[in-house]
């Protein structure tokens, strides 16, 4: 087994902004395309909220995916703290009692 990626790494404040920029251009360029679409205003509405059902659901899939990876990290992190303490206090000179 691999050593696990250190999740706690910082992402800078460029690729924050650069993520934030570009879903704020994603999302005004789908609203802006639904507010000029030439349909009748309840396909407009229904078309809106859709947009804003997948706008929620990805942010939950991306917290679910996030919390799944920390909680996997966190029980990989106790197994190796476990392993280390177990070869810690293994004496391979000792005599069989």
């Amino acid at each position: 087994m691999g050593k696990p990626v250190n999740s706690s790494s910082p992402t800078t404040g460029a690729f924050f902004a650069q993520a934030a920029i570009s879903f704020g251009a994603a999302v005004f360029a789908v609203g802006l395309g639904v507010a000029f679409l030439p349909v009748d205003p309840w396909i407009r509405a229904f078309l809106g909220i859709a947009m804003l059902y997948a706008v929620t659901s990805a942010f939950t899939l991306a917290k679910v995916v996030r919390d799944r990876q920390e909680n996997s990290y966190l029980v990989s992190r106790v197994d190796q703290a476990r392993l280390d303490k177990l070869l810690a206090e293994h004496d391979p000179f000792k005599e069989p009692a």
